[in-house]
């Protein structure tokens, strides 16, 4: 009966809580803080013969992972070959010599995130051997540079919230797996086509950086883009169009006005939401008709501009718009025509 409700307690630990009430599904993996908070109690019943380090959490229940996180390490510790999922988050890791990772050849996941890793601390071959490494957290450090030689293999890389200037072109190269990118919370000013390549990308997120203008070339497949809190003043002709499964468009706090953007930019269909709040736009920009959700709160507009929605109101032709903001612009709502009503009939808010 004992064994039965340790069995149950620890299945039970697994489980992630709530999970469907985070943005992020796998936050659950990097926010424990406590020492040993799933598996502290049966560390000593290692299944691997006893080679897991003593400052670490070895489960019997899952053998392939080893939980070093929220410590107080300040060195990496010894990682046994059987490793497949390595928890070292919440730590004061500073370095990753190239012995470090010598052994752990199969890891899959590297957590490494909220610690203090430099740049000139990690080794030059540290990821060589990794060849099946699929996810690599290292947000919240103090790097300046992407590391060198990253795994190819490599399918969701978060290095957001660290200190990086540049990226170019040999930081990302071959990774063709690479489906989540977390570059935000930089101090990037200079990317130029360093991202075409990445083939596989759908998540692109490089808000909170010192971009001036929009990268080039960004790769086809992106599904979601994020540059908000950047110092971006215009947009290039044909913005949007060589996107074949964009939904996602968020460009908040930037310094975009009429001018910096061509007509018929956001006039693109595929489109789900588009975010231009906290910008410096006069008129409404013209949008599809199959876009979801506008964001253009703080702004200057001055007038409310129906045919930025339809350019032909009927029983078939009609705004599929449900959420339009508009506060803290230079309007009100008698400034809504009554005809609005036809055009927006889906929506289902519109603050002014």
């Amino acid at each position: 009966m004992a064994m039965r409700l340790v069995l149950v307690f620890l299945l039970s630990a697994l489980l992630p809580f709530s999970l469907s009430q985070v943005r992020d599904p796998l936050a659950w993996l990097y926010t424990r803080q406590s020492p040993g908070y799933y598996f502290g109690s049966v560390q000593a019943l290692t299944a691997a013969g006893g080679d897991c380090p003593e400052e670490c959490d070895c489960p019997p229940t899952f053998p392939v992972a080893m939980y070093c996180d929220g410590r107080g390490l300040t060195a990496m510790p010894t990682v046994p070959s059987r490793i497949k999922y390595l928890y070292l988050q919440n730590n004061a890791i500073t370095a990753v010599p190239d012995s470090a990772l010598v052994n752990a050849t199969n890891l899959v996941w590297l957590m490494m995130h909220h610690n203090q890793l430099r740049s000139d601390a990690i080794g030059m071959k540290v990821f060589l051997k990794l060849e099946g490494l699929e996810r690599l957290y290292l947000q919240h450090n103090n790097l300046t540079s992407i590391p060198p030689n990253l795994p190819r293999s490599l399918r969701d890389l978060r290095i957001n919230h660290n200190h990086i200037e540049k990226v170019t072109p040999a930081d990302l190269e071959g990774m063709d797996n690479l489906t989540i990118l977390y570059l935000h919370d930089n101090a990037v000013s200079d990317i130029g086509a360093s991202l075409k390549a990445l083939k596989s990308l759908t998540l692109l997120d490089i808000s909170g950086n010192k971009l001036a203008k929009v990268p080039d070339a960004l790769p086809e497949h992106l599904h979601q883009l994020y540059l908000e809190s950047n110092s971006i003043d215009s947009l290039p002709e044909g913005f949007l169009g060589g996107f074949t499964q964009l939904q996602y468009v968020r460009m908040a706090h930037n310094q975009l006005t009429d001018k910096g953007i061509p007509p018929n930019t956001f006039n693109v269909t595929g489109l789900v939401e588009l975010d231009l709040s906290f910008n410096k736009l006069e008129r409404i920009p013209i949008v599809s008709t199959t876009l979801q959700h506008l964001y253009l709160q703080a702004n200057q507009i001055k007038e409310f501009t129906l045919g930025s929605f339809c350019s032909i109101v009927d029983v078939t032709n009609f705004s599929k718009l449900r959420t339009l903001r508009l506060d803290g612009n230079e309007i009100n709502r008698q400034d809504i025509p009554s005809e609005s009503a036809l055009c927006l009939r889906q929506a289902s808010s519109i603050e002014v």
